[in-house]
């Protein structure tokens, strides 16, 4: 079973930068593709980005496009997304996923 550990969320002020990271264990890393997906107060959790398996391609939600940047470190089994010109509607809790397989999740709080 695969495990899935977020860290690096916080209070940023709007403009702020953050960087998400997530370390996995227990599955093969590099045989899958892994997500984002963020869940704002009273919301549904919706999807954020996407990383094919070799890194090679990446996905966005319309509203983050050139703003977040996934990654992923293969030979760490990580995955981590640059967030950079925070908004307030940016904030939410942000899961990393591959499968059915969830994290706990990080808080990001974008206010002033």
């Amino acid at each position: 079973q695969g495990q899935l550990v977020e860290s690096g969320g916080g209070l940023v002020q709007p403009g702020g930068s953050l960087r998400l990271s997530c370390a996995t264990s227990g599955f093969t890393f590099v045989n899958y593709a892994m997500f984002w997906y963020r869940q704002a107060p009273g919301k549904e959790r919706e999807w954020v980005a996407t990383i094919t398996k070799d890194g090679g391609g990446t996905n966005y939600e319309k509203s983050v496009k050139g703003r977040f940047t996934i990654s992923r470190d293969n030979a760490q089994s990580t995955v981590s997304l640059q967030m950079n010109s925070l908004r307030p509607e940016d904030t939410g809790v942000y899961y990393c996923n591959y499968l059915n397989h969830w994290g706990q999740g990080t808080q990001v709080i974008v206010s002033a």
